[in-house]
């Protein structure tokens, strides 16, 4: 059986983090597909994340390669790529080093940074170098979180960085918050719930509801609704994902017609001006009703009945008149939306504590 030998590469490092090294060097396209991979983002059958990279963008592929296939062109950004073990170091001094990387169990680097500019440059005929910047990596964790703040600064689809985020620790503030709401999001997208399929994620393109809006609705309440209490029970996260859930099981009871069959074009329950407004709903009936139910939340969305204008009519919205089809997910028009769904509900929620006995009278009934 012929050995594999191994790649070496000579290297400048640079003294950036302690806890990490990294070097950059110059190796052909095809050479770093033999110690790189491209690992792409995907969930198996249980809902489970693996990969990270986004999908491949063919239009986006195709214009980096006519462009590379003429002989003026260059490439001066590296191509990231993340190792956590296999690779050996040699200081040669004055920041260069001797970069070894054993291939022979297989490609034991991931690209971080670069998907589009490799796959482009393996379609053209060039003996083609590009810088490679390498960055070694304690553990997989700590690969995946490089690759969130990397690319988090860089354009790529927020929603593929957000569903990434529960799977990485030791985040800014600002990320932490985001990932609490991007866990949850997901176990309703792929958990037997109300929202199971509903929710379109980069692992799941048929949906209809964009992630981002759920995210909104669980981050708001996080802070400063039913959750931020919910959330620290002993079952936290699945007591948020439960009520989430059993609200809009609520919803598609109180509005079959107007969710059923439709998508965000024509019905705007399912859009996400509708959903976001829903959402201040959910809040009201939670807090002020204690619904917490499928049936609580059906009882309580049936004071909206005859007052809404899902998928015709029109909408009036303190003195404001919309086509049914007007509302746009900008924050005017769902802050008029908020107001006046929560409006009604709160309204409703006030005739019910005048009507309900009061406990004086129930023992005089008793």
């Amino acid at each position: 059986m012929l050995s594999i030998e191994p790649m070496k590469y000579l290297a400048v490092c640079a003294q950036q983090s302690p806890e990490h090294q990294v070097l950059t060097f110059a190796a052909k396209a095809a050479d770093v597909l033999r110690f790189a991979s491209i690992e792409r983002i995907g969930r198996d059958a249980q809902g489970e994340l693996s990969g990270f990279q986004r999908p491949q963008v063919a239009a986006h592929i195709r214009e980096i390669r006519d462009y590379l296939e003429k002989p003026n062109a260059v490439l001066p950004n590296p191509i990231v790529v993340a190792f956590t073990d296999r690779v050996a170091i040699d200081d040669l001094g004055n920041g260069a080093a001797t970069l070894t990387i054993d291939i022979s169990g297989g490609t034991p680097g991931l690209v971080v940074d670069g998907q589009q500019r490799l796959s482009a440059l393996t379609q053209i005929d060039r003996d083609f170098q590009v810088f490679v910047s390498a960055l070694i990596c304690r553990d997989d964790a700590e690969l995946r979180r490089q690759f969130v703040l990397i690319n988090n600064t860089r354009p790529l689809p927020k929603s593929l960085i957000y569903e990434l985020l529960p799977t990485v620790d030791d985040l800014p503030p600002r990320l932490s918050r985001r990932s609490m709401a991007a866990n949850l999001t997901a176990r309703l997208n792929f958990e037997n719930t109300a929202l199971k399929g509903y929710i379109k994620q980069h692992t799941s393109p048929g949906g209809i509801i964009a992630d981002t809006v759920i995210q909104k609705i669980i981050m708001e309440s996080l802070a400063n609704g039913v959750m931020r209490e919910l959330i620290k029970s002993h079952d936290g996260e699945t007591s948020c994902v439960r009520l989430i859930s059993n609200f809009f099981d609520g919803v598609k009871r109180a509005f079959p017609e107007a969710w059923h069959g439709h998508n965000p074009s024509s019905s705007r329950l399912l859009h996400g001006a509708g959903i976001q407004a829903m959402g201040d709903v959910m809040e009201v009936l939670a807090q002020r009703g204690s619904a917490r139910t499928v049936n609580d939340f059906q009882d309580g969305l049936q004071c909206l009945r005859g007052k809404t204008a899902w998928t015709e009519g029109k909408w009036e919205l303190g003195g404001e008149v919309r086509g049914w089809n007007a509302l746009q997910n900008v924050n005017r028009d769902i802050s008029l939306l908020k107001h006046y769904l929560v409006g009604v509900v709160k309204a409703d929620q006030r005739q019910r504590r005048k009507a309900a006995p009061t406990p004086l009278l129930d023992r005089a009934v008793g």
